[in-house]
């Protein structure tokens, strides 16, 4: 028998109420509408005082880096590497979190050293993190410090193997540390256990920021009046880690985001100038704009060809350097695109035509002949259509290994490690991991791992789910009101577009289909003095119903459209719900 996976309807979660009162206090202290007042609220933004700093972020609020444990050792060790003329390289992961780092560091540190290279190990000869090739590569160049960006929590003995080479290390890792550290001159991390650094949500990228950051304060650069101009021009490569990445966009990562992305529209170093020229983005770059033009194109690099080829293109110094290395990776994304596209439709396949992963509560799907640079991308969009945590693995230098994703709520890194005994190694985040185990152990994990993700997860995790910031009637919806939402930016996890509910409302036949599988319409709703345009994508299915009952709910993002030069407001159509 085969059956066909069937998406659940989305679920409708409204956030939990801000305190009524409250809101409309700090609403009337801003002048602006109750509604923003309980958006700000539900964000644990609860004076005027901290929704100023909310929406007007500023360098003088981010932490003193040295706040972070270790921080002290990292700054003299560099310090001394550099009065001693000691070669320094900077090793990073290949996604762009790592690449981002690296170019990041390197490019600080370059003024100050003339003894530096980078180093981004081969994702097929050496595998992720810290690599006996580096270390080699470094011992027989006559390096004597590495500082690791984006890797190295849990290379113990990968940091042992260097002691034994005279090689000290730097680790500037955002990932879960294991039980125990290794043993590094200084192990930059604000989620180890003995690390009292106020915020633990920075990317890769941003804890190589707070390391520049700390070597300026300590060797008095420039005064405090000037870090915000000094310090700009490494913003852009925070940002786009801190979108790729997908951090929480709160605490320090707003502030960075937030200079970041102005960096990046009015200032934009050479190599992203040739990237979103490739990438075709006309307009202010967002964080959504990082996530689907930028990040894919420098993170297949890496994927396909090699991460240096991305921190030549971040670091490069002339246009005519940029645009020949971003021609380059746009190339390769291009192949990227297909490979990706064949192993998907194979994963696809897979499933359809066996009923025990299509009635499992989680996917693991295995092929020795599948791409390792794309599988995070399969395993991505696997999670996306079936709603499940899933796990693409292929075969590398002999081993199975793969990337794992999840779905909200779910932390699949606590599962990944529940099955640790089958496993060489692994590491990650909550919604995020990779892994490696030997081929011969793949069964056995497929069949923990189920186990596991069964006993654990919750059935509503199963179901794709739509956070509802808050109700509204469309009348409330004006210019003004638009323009503090819009303030809200830059949105990302913890802090996304608000999505509004609102009920009873009708197309009055300007329903049509656009697209592959689009919707866009006139909303009406009683009271509204004239309708607002609408976009739902990818709900072509609703056409049908919704030309038999005119008489729907929705949630929706405001949003703005812009053609020929002209600007709309607009509603996102998130979800449909038909009265029936």
């Amino acid at each position: 028998m085969n059956l066909t996976v069937s998406i659940p309807q989305k679920r409708w979660k409204p956030k939990t109420k801000a305190d009524k009162a409250l809101g409309k206090k700090l609403a009337e202290s801003l002048g602006v509408n109750p509604v923003i007042g309980s958006l700000l609220i539900q964000r644990g933004i609860n004076d005027f005082n901290e929704a100023k700093t909310f929406f007007r972020p500023s360098f003088s609020d981010l932490h003193d880096p040295f706040l972070m444990k270790d921080m002290d050792k990292a700054i003299a060790r560099i310090e001394f590497a550099i009065g001693n003329k000691e070669p320094i390289l900077i090793f990073g992961d290949y996604d762009v979190d790592g690449t981002t780092a690296v170019s990041l560091v390197y490019s600080f540190l370059k003024n100050f050293s003339s003894k530096i290279e980078y180093y981004i190990p081969d994702r097929y000869k050496e595998g992720y993190g810290i690599s006996t090739q580096g270390i080699d590569f470094a011992h027989e160049n006559g390096f004597k410090l590495i500082i690791a960006l984006d890797c190295g929590i849990k290379s113990i003995d990968k940091i042992d193997y260097a002691k034994e080479k005279g090689i000290d290390f730097i680790i500037c890792d955002h990932h879960r540390p294991g039980d125990e550290l290794p043993n590094a001159v200084a192990v930059l991390d604000p989620k180890r256990a003995d690390c009292t650094y106020p915020f633990d949500e920075l990317s890769g990228c941003g804890i190589g920021f707070k390391l520049i950051q700390a070597f300026a304060i300590n060797n008095k650069l420039f005064a405090p009046e000037d870090f915000h101009d000094k310090m700009m021009e490494y913003l852009d490569l925070v940002a786009v880690s801190i979108a790729a990445d997908l951090v929480p966009i709160t605490g320090e990562n707003r502030i960075l985001a937030y200079f970041g992305l102005q960096q990046l529209n009015t200032k934009k170093r050479e190599g992203f100038k040739a990237i979103i020229e490739l990438s075709k983005v006309k307009k202010e770059l967002t964080i959504s704009d990082i996530v689907f033009s930028i990040a894919p194109r420098i993170n297949a690099a890496g994927r396909l060809d090699s991460g240096n080829k991305a921190v030549e293109l971040l670091v490069s110094a002339t246009t005519e350097l940029a645009t020949d290395s971003g021609k380059g990776i746009d190339e390769t994304n291009t192949e990227r695109k297909s490979i990706d596209l064949l192993i998907t439709q194979q994963a696809f396949a897979m499933i359809e035509e066996d009923v025990e992963l299509q009635t499992g509560k989680s996917t693991v799907l295995f092929q020795q002949h599948w791409h390792k640079g794309v599988v995070g991308i399969v395993a991505s969009r696997l999670t996306e259509k079936y709603y499940r945590p899933t796990i693409i693995l292929t075969e590398s230098n002999g081993m199975a290994t793969g990337s794992a994703r999840s779905v909200k709520d779910f932390d699949v890194y606590n599962a990944i490690e529940s099955c640790a005994e089958l496993l060489e190694q692994f590491g990650g985040h909550k919604y995020a991991a990779g892994l490696t185990l030997k081929v011969e152990n793949v069964p056995a994990f497929q069949k923990k791992f189920e186990q596991v993700v069964s006993e654990t997860i919750k059935e509503e995790m199963l179901t794709p789910e739509i956070e509802i910031d808050s109700s509204i009637q469309l009348n409330e919806l004006d210019a003004k009101f638009y323009r503090v939402v819009k303030q809200f930016a830059p949105f990302g996890p913890n802090n996304m577009n608000p999505v509004f509910l609102t009920t009873k409302v009708k197309h009055k036949l300007t329903l049509r289909k656009v697209g592959v599988n689009h919707l866009k319409m006139d909303i009406y709703q009683e009271g509204l003095d004239k309708p607002f345009p609408a976009i739902a994508f990818g709900m072509g299915h609703y056409y049908d119903e919704l030309m038999v009952n005119d008489n729907f709910d929705i949630c929706f993002a405001a949003d703005e459209n812009e053609w020929n030069g002209n600007v709309i407001l607009q509603l996102n159509i998130k979800d449909i719900k038909i009265i029936q």
